[in-house]
């Protein structure tokens, strides 16, 4: 019996049954975590199962996912870019925010 872990919809790939999308399984993996403390820790709504089912299905499909997650990098960085010149004040306010609360959680 064969188990379909991940699905493609949406312009995107996700875990099937769950709101999980493929690219928060395989950007842990590719940090270094473990399967399960990916589900453990990560994502306790997935079962070690289909944690490893979504990585067995990132290192099958690799050239394709790769190049699925290289064109939303720069959709998010065009994204980002347009938000940031679109209003450089905010962005400015919101730069000050993270440094003053980095600073004041050491």
């Amino acid at each position: 019996m064969t188990r379909e872990y991940v699905e493609k919809h949406e312009r995107g790939y996700w875990i099937t049954g769950s709101r999980v999308s493929l690219d928060s399984i395989v950007y842990a993996f590719r940090d270094g975590l473990s399967p399960e403390t990916i589900a453990i820790d990560c994502f306790p709504t997935l079962s070690l199962e289909k944690v490893y089912g979504a990585i067995a299905y990132y290192l099958a499909q690799r050239d394709e996912v790769d190049k699925y997650l290289r064109e939303s990098e720069k959709e998010y960085d065009s994204l980002r870019r347009s938000l940031v010149a679109a209003n450089p004040e905010f962005h400015q306010k919101l730069l000050l925010a993270r440094r003053q609360f980095q600073t004041s959680g050491q």
